[in-house]
């Protein structure tokens, strides 16, 4: 036996990604629905070697239905999510609408997966940001082992971030710029061809950006309230993966080598660590891979204990579309047990 999956968001980059590693990991499915909006009914998107035609969400009944990932935004899941979760069936979404709201649980599976169980709350489970996710799999082992009390750290975010429209405005104006063209900015709030931008989403009150927010309140809700975290996230002229600069402090003595044999027996974790070329992940190698690359483990001496890192991961599949589908994973597995 297997599951009933409904892809709500089925056209754009991560419900793509979500069918891609559905079928790549196996997921036991009886059937598969893709939904989106009015505008892309008839439309055929990919699930193995099958195409799947395009259903609209607005008047689907997810009754019968064991699981829906959402990948459509906050404003969809607001108002079609609890619709789902009524009808019995367990949403896990991946839009900022429900990652702080109490009664759902916020989860990467490699470090909160107990928290899971919370979800019959509401029947709704919280993906969190993309740029969070691959920073708390790094964080979490080492605060098993020596309690983080702060961490720094500096996000350099692909244009996939912002979806199909980011990505196709990096490669417009890139190809602009050889022709003299005059590069507009539509999806960012500059220039992303040769360029970089310190502000992804919202500015505000304190001056920090609502990306920069998210990083911080979601590792609380996921790993420690307790760990103090500031954030600069910057979006960089790259397709997909995200890559991040980390500096912890932790109460107590850890090392870089220390650090470095705890991350390479961690869950989810590549350590690729040599201080030599090619002895450390950049983003355009970790496209497609599912684990959390980590490179450049160093002692930092400006405080007691203290260590600097570097994070990668492909953002369209552990920060979102791989992450939702553990998820589930996590869920059948030790809930549903509907398949052998």
């Amino acid at each position: 036996m297997g599951y009933r999956v409904a892809v709500v968001g089925a056209t754009g980059t991560v419900g793509r990604e979500m069918l891609n590693i559905l079928h790549e990991r196996l997921f036991p499915v009886t059937e598969v629905i893709a939904l989106a909006s009015k505008r892309s009914q008839g439309r055929e998107v990919s699930f193995g070697d099958k195409n799947l035609k395009v259903q609209v969400l607005d008047n689907f009944n997810f009754t019968g239905m064991d699981f829906a990932l959402f990948s459509a935004g906050s404003t969809i899941a607001a108002k079609f999510a609890p619709i789902a979760a009524a009808q019995g069936c367990i949403v896990i979404d991946n839009s900022s609408h429900f990652r702080m709201d109490p009664d759902v649980p916020l989860i990467v599976p490699e470090v909160n997966p107990q928290d899971v169980a919370g979800y019959t709350r509401k029947n709704i489970i919280a993906n969190p940001n993309c740029s969070t996710v691959q920073l708390v799999v790094a964080l979490k082992p080492l605060h098993d082992a020596a309690v983080i009390k702060r961490v720094v750290v500096s996000t350099y975010q692909s244009t996939s971030g912002a979806g199909n429209g980011g990505m196709d405005e990096l490669f417009t104006q890139t190809k602009g710029i050889f022709v003299n063209d005059s590069p507009t900015p539509s999806n960012f709030t500059k220039q992303i061809a040769f360029n970089v931008i310190p502000h992804i989403d919202v500015f505000l009150d304190d001056r920090y950006t609502k990306e920069e927010w998210k990083m911080m309140v979601e590792t609380k809700k996921i790993v420690d309230p307790k760990i103090k975290l500031t954030a600069t996230c910057v979006r960089v002229p790259t397709f997909v993966g995200h890559a991040e600069s980390v500096n912890i402090e932790f109460e107590n003595e850890l090392s870089a080598d220390q650090a470095r044999e705890i991350l390479r027996e961690a869950p989810g974790i590549l350590v690729v660590d040599n201080p030599e070329e090619n002895g450390y992940v950049t983003p355009v190698e970790c496209v497609g891979d599912f684990a959390t690359f980590i490179s450049r483990i160093r002692d930092d001496a400006t405080v007691d204990y203290g260590i600097n890192l570097w994070c990668v991961s492909d953002n369209l599949r552990k920060g979102a579309a791989l992450n939702t589908v553990q998820i589930a994973e996590l869920v059948a597995r030790e809930y549903l047990k509907k398949a052998a």
